[in-house]
């Protein structure tokens, strides 16, 4: 590790507010050169912390969406058979057809390793892909390298990124992949909290919206037999629908009156049992 990146510290970034423990973790993982790994429900900012490092260190940001089919290598590289096959049918390319290397496309891993600048690479819900996929996946990421056995070449990395793994424990990591990870929990925001996060996307929210709102979306998170509870991008989403509509007032809130359901609930059983509930505390 170079003496500038031993240097390099993460405080947060303009709309990502962060805690102390939070913030720890990540550097702490940069200084030691791990992955960090990133658990918590949606909607908590494991995504967002990304592109939030990205910002406040001023990194290219890689994002490898996981999807359940995915192989390894497609992480790595891709070798673009197809269009060598129709050049050399075709012969109209610039492409030298008996050099491999020109059919070569690095993939997001490859990406990140083979700029010349430092990145923050996001490996985004990494519970999707199976165990093979992972434990391989970090054997690359331990190594800093990979194989193109197409053209018998070592890729190794120029830069080592600073690596953040998000899981929504949909399924279960294994032992070797949790034993080679940083590991950070991150809670759903407490209402102290929301106010923080809600002031910096909103500074001239008066003090009655911000608190009948975020009042009012805690109440409707512990509504019974609700699947999708709500998270923070929707109340934010939501505080911006209430913003916009020049007839609302923040009294009604008080009044059990709760305008766009719709922003905060995406399922239609968790919509109508909020619509449910909500009509049966004011007849009472």
């Amino acid at each position: 590790m170079s003496d500038l990146e031993s240097r390099v510290t993460f405080t947060g970034a303009r709309k990502y507010v962060l805690d102390d423990e939070l913030a720890k973790i990540v550097n702490i993982s940069m200084a030691l050169e791990m992955p960090l790994l990133l658990k918590g429900e949606p909607g908590t900012g494991k995504t967002m912390l990304a592109h939030a490092i990205a910002e406040n260190l001023k990194m290219p940001l890689i994002v490898l969406n996981v999807k359940s089919s995915m192989k390894l290598i497609d992480a790595l590289y891709q070798y673009d058979t197809l269009t060598r096959l129709n050049d050399s049918r075709f012969g109209d390319s610039s492409r030298d057809v008996s050099n491999i290397e020109e059919y070569i496309k690095m993939g997001k891993i490859g990406q990140a390793f083979t700029t010349d600048q430092r990145t923050v690479l996001l490996i985004d819900e990494i519970d999707k892909a199976d165990t093979d996929f992972q434990d391989d996946m970090l054997d690359v990421l331990d190594q800093m390298q990979f194989d193109i056995i197409e053209v018998d070449k070592t890729v190794r990395a120029i830069t080592r990124p600073v690596i953040l793994i998000t899981s929504n424990a949909k399924k279960d990591l294994s032992d070797p992949f949790l034993g080679r990870c940083n590991f950070h929990h991150i809670a759903f925001p407490d209402p102290k909290m929301m106010r923080k996060v809600i002031a910096v996307h909103f500074p001239d929210l008066s003090s009655d919206m911000a608190e009948n709102a975020i009042g009012t979306f805690y109440k409707l998170r512990e509504m019974d037999g609700i699947e999708k509870k709500p998270a923070t991008r929707e109340l934010i989403n939501w505080i911006r629908a209430l913003d916009a509509d020049p007839d609302f007032t923040a009294k009604q809130l008080i009044k059990g009156e709760v305008p766009f359901l719709g922003v905060l609930f995406k399922k239609s059983p968790d919509y109508s049992r909020a619509q449910q509930q909500l009509t049966r505390r004011r007849m009472f």
